[in-house]
Formats: C-alpha cells, sequence, structure tokens
C-alpha cells in the first residue's frame, strides 16, 4: 500500500467497521470476570478491559459511534452553516451586520468549550453529542461560506442572471453554490477530524455516549486508571484517534491540492 492510498484505505476501515459493525459477530459488552484486564490473546486481540469486556469489539463499536457523530454533524453544520454564510454575504445590509456579530461571539470562546457547555445543559447522549457540536460547528462554513461568495456576487454571470429576473435564492443556490462548493468539501474533511476528536473529549468527560454504548474517548477514560498495569486499555482507542484523525487531514489536505487551480498551474 503506498503512501498515498494510506489515508484513504484507513478512512475506508472506518467506514466499514462503522457500517458492518452491527451485523458483525461481537458481543461488546460481555463481561468476563477471569480476563480481567488481560492482555491480546487470540480470543480478542487488542485484550480485555476493567470489566472483562473485549477492547476489539468495543473499538469496533466505538468507530461506529465517531462515524455517526462526524457524519452528522458535518453534515447538519455544513448545510446551516453554508446557508447563513451565502445569504448574509449576499444580502448584506443589516442581516450581514447581525451575522457577522454572531459569527464573532462564536468565534471568541474556544468551540470545544461551548460544545461543553451545552452538552452539560442538555445532558449526556448521542444525540444531544451531535446538537451540542452542530451549534458550535456551522461557525466555520458560515465564515467560509461568507467569504466566497462576497468574492462571487459582482461576478459578471450573477449581475446577468439579477437583470434577468431571477429570484435570490434560485441565484445562490444555481450560480454561487456550485462555485463555493470546491472548499466547502475541504473544510468538511478538516470538520469531521475536529468532531471525532470534540465526540471523544465530550464521552472522556462523561457528557458523551453512556454506558454499555462505547466510545473510543469513555474507553479511554476507564483505561486512565489503569494505565499502568494495563496499558492497552488506553493505546487501542488512542491509535484509532490518530489514525483516523491523521488520514482524514490528510485526505482534506490533498483535495485542497486537487482543487486549488492556482496551485496546479504552478
Amino acid at each position: 500500500m503506498s503512501l498515498k492510498s494510506f489515508p484513504l484505505f484507513i478512512i475506508l476501515v472506518w467506514a466499514v467497521f462503522a457500517i458492518f459493525g452491527p451485523f458483525m459477530p461481537l458481543d461488546p459488552d460481555a463481561i468476563d470476570l477471569h480476563k480481567i484486564l488481560h492482555g491480546p490473546d487470540m480470543d480478542s486481540l487488542l485484550g480485555y478491559d476493567d470489566l472483562g469486556r473485549p477492547i476489539l469489539d468495543r473499538m469496533i463499536m466505538g468507530a461506529q459511534t465517531s462515524f455517526i457523530v462526524a457524519l452528522w454533524v458535518t453534515s447538519i453544520s455544513m448545510l446551516v452553516g453554508t446557508t447563513i454564510g451565502a445569504s448574509s454575504a449576499y444580502f448584506g445590509g443589516w442581516f450581514d451586520l447581525i451575522i457577522v456579530r454572531v459569527i464573532d461571539v462564536f468565534l471568541a470562546v474556544p468551540g470545544i468549550l461551548l460544545a461543553i457547555a451545552f452538552a452539560g445543559i442538555m445532558g449526556p447522549g448521542i444525540e444531544n453529542v451531535v446538537i451540542a457540536l452542530s451549534i458550535v460547528g456551522w461557525v466555520g462554513f458560515a465564515r467560509l461560506s461568507r467569504a466566497q461568495v462576497m468574492a462571487l456576487k459582482h461576478r459578471d454571470h450573477v449581475q446577468a442572471a439579477v437583470s434577468l429576473g431571477t429570484g435570490s435564492f434560485t441565484i445562490i443556490r444555481r450560480h454561487l453554490l456550485p462555485l463555493i462548493s470546491a472548499p466547502l468539501i475541504v473544510e468538511s474533511t478538516f470538520s469531521i477530524a475536529g468532531v471525532v476528536i470534540a465526540e471523544a473529549g465530550l464521552s472522556f468527560l462523561g457528557l458523551g455516549v453512556q454506558p454499555p454504548d462505547a466510545s473510543w474517548g469513555s474507553m479511554i477514560r476507564d483505561g486512565t486508571a489503569y494505565m499502568l498495569v494495563a496499558p492497552h486499555m488506553v493505546i487501542s482507542p488512542g491509535i484509532a484517534m490518530i489514525l483516523i484523525v491523521l488520514a482524514v487531514n490528510l485526505l482534506g489536505d490533498r483535495l485542497r491540492d486537487t482543487l486549488d487551480v492556482r496551485s496546479r498551474k504552478q
């Protein structure tokens, strides 16, 4: 496997485990008191946790959790953020002023702190994690789409559509969104990496997925108390997170280089 295909391979494995995990012969909640904190063996290649549950099975179910959260949060954030940002830039005036001030307020506070606050208010659970991360995730897409539309809305083909009496939302949908889709796709890849880390962070704090459901963040939290006697409890989910985030970021860099016309001309 070449270095260029590494990111796509890792993401494909992640997606396969997330989609087909529920159909695999797994038993992530099976407790075996005789195998508490045991290392890897033929039955579980990654060992067992503090309750004797197979870490490999829980890793696969944790992949499903992170995949679902990343997919939903990125989709919602892109849809809401792009709609708000593009509309703000196109219509301008007081509406644009209000949106810019709201974006500034969100950017003034670290997103993970806002997510922790929202998740703490709404309570734990995967649905609330998606909502909390979506509330703070739309800002990046709104800022990017606003900047792109501001640079494009005075182009000749847009002004021609205005002169022909084309509706504003039709212009945004047909003439502006296709032109800003490339940077939005790149932004979505980096958003996925951020959401994977954020979801693990919320689960680590007890604000995400609740037991007995598996999450890489909660697995790392459970393993911190046994670092000296069972480091495999932390190493396995930690490496999985590193590989996923690295693969997604590398894929985002490659997409950016591919979709950037100026870099291809150099």
